[in-house]
């Protein structure tokens, strides 16, 4: 039996949805893209021209989760299924976009560039934990116009897994689905095992911008999976109430929802966010808070209810530094993501807001989802007896005898989670002859080891220069003759 965490009663979801279709219609939404609001239009929303306002009746949004499918893949390079969106499964990415990255060896927070992103790419790639890439970190020593794109580049070269990413553009959304095309050999083969699932975001309270809107449209129309990330702010940019933020981002996703499939009916989308509570104190967005751990586990209960695939953000911290407080809260809140069955589980590796990304850390939150994934497996039954069976033979009532059995060196692998050395089981003795390693240091050497053992992903060398060629294409345009280097990296 896989353990649940649920903190709403069927009966407040219902209200929840009930008022965030009142929402709908009253105050509506905001739609900033005219090509979304005709849409909306034509299935018969009521579209204020002047203010950009759409009231958004009921029947309509019903008709798009009819058509949402309940549950896709991602594949990884050689097309085999590997994240599955949908009931109750549970997957880890690191989390994405960071501006900055910790150095552990100053503890300074560096401006990001290609180097800092491939490293992350590199250890999480032989991370087990990670199911999906994620671009993790803006380049800045590339063009403003190609990052994104360029963030999707480096992830494709360097991983075999599938990626979370995302574009901030209209015009990028389109680059980096084909992108994608080049390497999945097609526009078509992409649209059948898509290898990527964006992110989009609507802007709270209750509003679509132009590049949001946009994209949801271009990602259905391409049938490249999106994930709607809400981000209500409780207390400042939605009700200070944890139901109050909940029913305003089913509003939100709802009408998204409705956008993307009014575009491409079928095409798959998934329920997700980034909800935080609002530090009265601070003026923060305390990602590592569990109320803002319990945001999300209820949005995607009422997710869940609807039948809808479900993202959330978790499994980050608001410290700078990987510390007692990282640990902490990235812990418990990874955990709370797992107990409530969330597909996708974005933000391990983050620091300071969601703002820093650190490889050490990323390795950390691995022991946590092992942890978390273990606590999934649930007790188990192993034996025909629970107890009485492993008495059968004569017991040592002083100590037992049973690390002599057979049956304990067959089950305890099953019974047992085993961390790798990250995690210190040592004696005094051993942990003082080790070096007195804490656990910052220990991950400082794992990452050392998992850089030196990396190898890149064979790809068909014609669709790698085709790729390569694309995105310098682009970084032409952007008025740049030639990309960072890339370590052994020629086109052929």
């Amino acid at each position: 039996m896989q353990p649940k965490l649920l903190l709403l009663e069927e009966e407040m979801i219902i209200r929840i949805l009930d008022e965030a279709y009142q929402l709908l219609l009253k105050p509506g939404i905001k739609v900033n893209n005219e090509e979304a609001r005709d849409l909306l239009a034509l299935a018969g929303a009521k579209v204020d021209s002047e203010t950009n306002i759409v009231q958004i009746p009921e029947q309509i949004v019903h008709k798009a989760l009819e058509s949402t499918p309940r549950e896709f893949h991602l594949y990884d390079y050689e097309g085999n299924p590997t994240v599955r969106y949908g009931g109750d499964a549970v997957h880890f990415d690191p989390g994405s976009s960071g501006i900055t990255m910790l150095n552990p060896e100053t503890l300074e927070h560096d401006t990001t560039e290609t180097p800092h992103l491939i490293k992350l790419l590199k250890v999480a790639e032989q991370l087990p934990q990670y199911d999906a890439q994620s671009t993790a970190v803006v380049c800045h020593d590339v063009p403003q116009t190609i990052q994104d794109s360029y963030r999707l580049y480096l992830s494709l070269i360097y991983s075999r897994k599938p990626i979370v990413t995302g574009a901030f553009t209209n015009k990028t959304v389109t680059e980096m689905i084909d992108m994608l095309a080049i390497l999945a050999g097609g526009h078509a083969a992409s649209r059948e095992k898509p290898r990527a699932i964006f992110d989009v975001c609507p802007a709270p309270p209750l509003i679509w911008s132009n590049f949001g809107a946009g994209n949801l449209i271009a990602l259905a129309r391409a049938g490249v999976p999106a994930e709607i990330v809400s981000v209500p702010l409780s207390g400042a940019a939605a009700p200070v109430t944890m139901l109050g933020t909940v029913t305003q981002h089913a509003a939100e996703c709802l009408a998204g929802i409705t956008i993307h499939q009014l575009a491409h009916a079928g095409s798959p989308i998934v329920w997700g966010g980034a909800a935080a509570i609002f530090d009265m104190r601070k003026g923060a967005t305390p990602m590592g808070a569990v109320e803002t751990a319990m945001l999300d586990c209820s949005y995607a209960q009422v997710a869940k209810y609807i039948g809808m695939p479900t993202h959330t953000y978790l499994g980050a911290t608001d410290s700078k530094l990987v510390d007692a407080q990282a640990g902490l809260e990235s812990g418990i809140s990874a955990m709370i993501g797992a107990l409530s069955g969330i597909n996708m589980i974005s933000g391990s590796g983050m620091l300071d807001f969601l703002s820093c990304h650190s490889a050490e850390k990323l390795v950390i939150d691995a022991e946590g989802i092992s942890m978390a994934k273990r606590m999934l497996g649930g007790v188990q039954l192993h034996t025909e007896t629970l107890a009485t069976g492993f008495y059968d033979h004569n017991i040592n009532f002083k100590g037992g005898d049973f690390l002599k059995q057979k049956i304990t060196m067959q089950l305890f692998r099953k019974e047992q989670h085993l961390p790798s050395d990250v995690i210190d089981r040592a004696s005094m003795r051993d942990w003082k002859k080790a070096g007195s390693l804490d656990t910052f240091e220990r991950a400082k050497v794992m990452v050392t080891n998992l850089l030196a053992s990396y190898k890149r992903p064979e790809i068909d060398p014609a669709k790698l220069t085709a790729l390569h060629v694309f995105m310098l294409d682009l970084a032409r345009k952007a008025g740049v003759e030639s990309l960072p280097l890339i370590e052994d990296f020629q086109p052929a």
